[in-house]
């Protein structure tokens, strides 16, 4: 049965039952229908007779779990009957399934290659345009590696040396996969196109070939460097430049330095995965730089000036009398300045030291304070609330 005929067909209808129907609805069904219809109970009854072979054909697509989910997939493509509509055509059109399985498809590279793919898949037409399927130009593979910079290299931005085994095109063949001096010969099997067809009941199928695993040529003394894969594994050096602000984790492109293409397809990409390490004071907030700075409750209190390094100098910052502990000071245009042209700021966060021990002065100086300060209460919202208990 050629492939429109078999789109043609509703071997649910012909076996009265849904589309989603189980396997045994299904068996159940063409057991009754087959009984009913069989030559032996109806001799000369040609109208029982060719239903009887439409019901044992349908059942012989349904009852097989794979030609179903293939018959499925066509009927899902063609809208179950002959004809497919294609939306937005105007006219309300349909497209002539004769037209697909009847030509060639020479001259259809604009139009309906991609389709001519798929039902070479599922028909296994045999074309030449099938065969380009099996040995076209393939992309190289992305490889990623990793890298690991110090906190000051991802704010200021680095170059950096990194050196790689990864594969490449092999330098002894150019990639052509044959002893120097050889070239690979068309596999006489598929003709070069890397598909040979075989046919299975009513279906013909395309899968790659054999004999040339698919590329379309035989390399009969093949490259001792690569074993006639074309491809082999160097170690090289390249120099990757990592932007100023770089985040923590952040992903690098290198378009072309990841594994290179088949057929002369081009190569992928390398991606760099950056890992910062932390920094002894800094921390960052996007293209904030943060850092927290010790004061004394004095300094706080009664105000003072204090002296932060920055990542390049060092800054002097007012604090204003009365500040609390845990206030953040800005700083403006010292945090991470990135090529676009933004500028982070330096967050300054001023956190009272406590120490841990006194001597007996400082005792004597701070219960005297605390004397003076007897009717101050520093809580008087919690206060407040446990009067009110």
């Amino acid at each position: 049965m050629s492939a429109r005929e078999w789109i043609g067909k509703d071997f649910y209808l012909e076996l009265g039952v849904s589309s989603d129907a189980t396997a045994d609805e299904i068996k159940k069904a063409y057991r009754k229908l087959a009984k009913e219809n069989h030559p032996d109970a109806n001799a000369g009854n040609a109208q029982a007779e060719q239903k009887f072979k439409a019901v044992s054909e349908a059942y012989g697509v349904l009852s097989d779990a794979s030609k179903r989910k293939e018959y499925d997939e066509a009927r899902r493509l063609f809208g179950g009957g002959g004809g497919f509509n294609f939306p937005g055509g105007g006219g309300g059109g349909s497209f002539d399934m004769g037209d697909i399985f009847g030509q060639a498809g020479a001259g259809q590279q604009g139009g309906f290659g991609g389709l001519g793919d798929i039902l070479g898949g599922i028909f296994g037409r045999g074309r030449s345009s099938a065969g380009a399927t099996a040995n076209r130009p393939q992309r190289g593979a992305d490889v990623e590696t990793d890298v690991r910079i110090d906190f000051t290299e991802a704010v200021k931005g680095a170059t950096l040396p990194l050196r790689l085994s990864s594969p490449a095109t092999c330098a002894t063949c150019s990639g052509n996969g044959a002893r120097p001096g050889t070239s690979p010969r068309t596999c006489p099997t598929c003709s070069g196109s890397g598909l040979v067809s075989r046919s299975q009941g009513a279906f013909a199928f395309s899968e790659p070939c054999r004999d040339c695993r698919g590329r379309g040529t035989i390399i009969d003394d093949p490259c001792p460097e690569c074993g006639g894969e074309g491809i082999s594994t160097r170690t090289r050096t390249l120099t990757v430049r990592i932007p100023p602000g770089v985040d923590d984790d952040q992903r690098i492109r290198l378009a072309g330095q990841g594994e290179p293409g088949r057929g002369g397809a081009q190569a992928g990409d390398l991606y760099v995965r950056v890992h910062v390490a932390p920094h002894a004071l800094f921390g960052r907030k996007g293209l904030d730089l943060t850092i927290t700075v010790p004061v004394d409750f004095t300094e706080l209190a009664l105000g003072t000036t204090v002296t932060v390094p920055t990542l390049e100098s060092k800054v002097s910052l007012k604090v204003p009398p009365g500040t609390a502990s845990g206030r953040v000071l800005r700083v403006r245009g010292k945090g991470i300045a990135k090529r676009d042209g933004s500028q982070g700021d330096l967050l300054v966060t001023l956190q009272a030291a406590i120490p841990a021990k006194l001597d007996d002065k400082a005792r004597e100086a701070l219960q005297a304070y605390a004397e003076a300060m007897a009717g101050h209460d520093p809580r008087p919202e919690i206060t407040e609330l446990l009067q009110g208990r």
